[in-house]
């Protein structure tokens, strides 16, 4: 029988806004008494704004979490910026107190929080793993029989006995990474950081969670890397504004619907029209979705399978404009714009026909072009230079496409390549 080592109960944790004291009594009690008095704060120069008087507001960072994690799962915590990933991270490592709720925890906790965490910076890399071993309970000979893993993992062998305030911010996450790594601790929390490092490095890492999971011990994973996430964590927890959304072993269903996110309603692979939110005088979009060639729903194109990824809209022009301009926008999963497109890139003789009435549209994103992975494609459109009917970011129609299967022309790569594009580009022999 698996055995719970952490167990989350009604957590919740708040912050007050604006700002708490000016920093010396005799102000304070300024400050106050003017209140009282019903008069504006003294202290403010003139045509200053008083930020900081935002009595009875406060924010939620985490509201009513409960939570339960087995012994030796690696669990994914996936969200917005904002979402509560970090909170909850620094709560689990006693970093900050919960508002209300309670949390426990059995075993050794190691976190990886942010750049520097629980280092020394006057210290050097060795004291350094000297003091984090003692922090963690272990005696300095359990820490001497780990000291070489660690350094020769962080690869700092060089720099060991430098004090690490001199360090760059990679070799900070190498040398904190390997620390919270190799001291044995019963639960890893490990926090978005690990994108501060090189991508060989950062592969190294995820090996070594899996590792670390694979010896039995506990993981906590917060990335905005959802290839990594659906690739290391066995069950995902999806946060959204404080409150745990959705809580799953189910991890591609739950990454699908955090990329989805103000359309999980609908399938990812489509979008249809409530057409209320979407009328314009000139255009309203009616369908969206993910095709093949005949023009038939697919949203998870396979590189074995599918040649082409196509797009296709539907829509109906209510009154004719020669500057209309019908498009898509394709982003990473991780928020980065890959590229716009319009039906107006072509030469103007190979535009397609936009008339009154109902029109489809259908574009075609090249083959062994897009990585594996998740992509979000948005709808753009607009009067050329003039208007934006459909402006970037701005709740448009979107849909995702999830690539599987790698580069299939190629027997060296069967998975994913490194970088946001993995085109296929043809190499000849100059004799």
């Amino acid at each position: 029988m698996s055995q719970i080592v952490i167990s989350v109960e009604q957590l919740s944790k708040t912050y007050r806004l604006g700002q708490i004291g000016t920093g010396t009594l005799t102000n304070d009690l300024k400050v106050w008494w003017a209140k009282k008095l019903g008069k504006p704060n003294p202290l403010l120069k003139i045509g200053q704004i008083d930020h900081g008087n935002r009595d009875g507001e406060t924010l939620w960072a985490l509201k009513d979490i409960n939570l339960r994690v087995e012994q030796g799962e690696v669990l994914g915590i996936i969200g917005r910026n904002g979402a509560g990933k970090s909170t909850l991270l620094k709560i689990l490592a006693r970093v900050t107190a919960p508002t209300s709720g309670c949390v426990k925890v059995k075993g050794r906790i190691a976190s990886l929080l942010e750049v520097g965490t629980g280092f020394h910076p006057e210290l050097t890399g060795r004291e350094n793993i000297y003091l984090n071993g003692a922090i963690l309970g272990m005696t300095k000979e359990e820490v001497r029989r780990k000291f070489d893993e660690i350094v020769a993992f962080a690869e700092t062998e060089q720099f060991i006995d430098t004090p690490v305030k001199r360090y760059s911010s990679g070799m900070y996450v190498r040398l904190a990474f390997a620390v919270a790594a190799y001291l044995d601790p019963e639960v890893l929390l490990v926090d978005e950081v690990l994108a501060v490092g090189d991508a060989e490095f950062q592969k190294k890492c995820l090996g070594k969670i899996g590792d670390i999971a694979g010896e039995g011990r506990t993981v906590l994973f917060v990335s905005h890397n959802m290839n990594s996430v659906e690739r290391l964590c066995r069950s995902v927890i999806l946060l959204n504004a404080g409150k745990l959304v959705i809580s799953s072993d189910r991890v591609s269903e739950v990454v699908k619907s955090y990329l989805v996110g103000d359309h999980a309603d609908q399938d990812a692979g489509l979008w249809t029209s409530d057409q209320d939110n979407y009328n314009n005088p000139w255009f309203t979009p009616l369908k969206f979705f993910i095709c093949n060639s005949k023009g038939e729903l697919k949203d998870q194109p396979i590189n074995n399978e599918d040649p082409d990824v196509w797009v296709q809209l539907e829509g109906i022009v209510q009154q004719p404009d020669p500057s209309l301009t019908i498009g898509c926008a394709l982003y990473s999963e991780n928020g980065d714009l890959l590229f716009w497109s319009y039906q107006t890139d072509q030469s103007e003789e190979n535009w397609p026909t936009i008339k009154i009435g109902k029109n489809k549209l259908r574009c075609n994103i090249p083959p062994n072009f897009l990585n594996e992975g998740a992509y979000r494609v948005e709808f753009l459109g607009g009067l050329h230079y003039r208007q934006w009917l459909f402006k970037p970011g701005k709740k448009n129609p979107t849909i995702i496409i999830n690539i599987r299967g790698g580069l299939s022309k190629s027997p060296l790569w069967i998975a994913k390549r490194p970088g946001l594009l993995a085109p296929i580009i043809k190499w000849n022999s100059i004799p």
